[in-house]
């Protein structure tokens, strides 16, 4: 049988693929928001493109992307990517960073769910978060503002809290040893 359709890919690789200083920047972007490798991040970077593009076309007049205009405004304030008072104008200026915060492994590390961005992807993967009682097991699957809130385990786990780093430590010593002399 087969495929009823071609498999195509969702991402362009960049045009300067050994240029030294967007290499850096890109994977500074994929160990701050723990993904897997760069081709995420070129899904995201397409996904950006491809809505500046849009943007452009609806500023310049044409008529066929001008209907576009409130459907596209619609889903991205949805996302939590624009608010009331955007504009168009306003949308050329998305970035990378914009998209990734809304990804799900993103929110599921910032909700107090995981103890870091990589252990959010191992439990998303795996199969213990769920939004809505509703399994979902892709990482880069893009939040609704209406479901974020609904984030929570599939099933029940037991993950150890963060351990305090050394300079949490030491402040935490420090209010003892305050709270001792208050007491005597």
């Amino acid at each position: 049988m087969g495929a009823p359709k071609r498999n195509r890919k969702k991402y362009e690789k960049p045009n300067d693929i050994r240029n030294m200083e967007r290499i850096k920047s890109d994977h500074a972007l994929v160990e701050q928001y723990g993904l897997k490798n760069l081709k995420e991040l070129w899904k995201v970077q397409t996904e950006i493109s491809r809505l500046r593009r849009n943007v452009r076309e609806m500023l310049s007049g044409n008529e066929k992307y001008k209907s576009m205009e409130g459907a596209m405004m619609a889903r991205l304030k949805r996302l939590g990517i624009a608010s009331d008072a955007t504009t168009l104008d306003n949308l050329l200026d998305l970035n990378e960073q914009s998209l990734l915060e809304r990804r799900l492994q993103t929110l599921v590390f910032k909700n107090g769910l995981a103890r870091s961005l990589k252990q959010a992807r191992q439990l998303i993967v795996h199969g213990y978060i769920a939004i809505n009682g509703k399994r979902v097991n892709r990482p880069g699957y893009l939040v609704d503002t209406s479901e974020e809130k609904m984030i929570g385990y599939y099933k029940p786990i037991d993950i150890m809290p963060r351990k305090p780093q050394a300079s949490e430590n030491a402040s935490a010593q420090q209010s003892e040893a305050t709270e001792e002399k208050e007491g005597e």
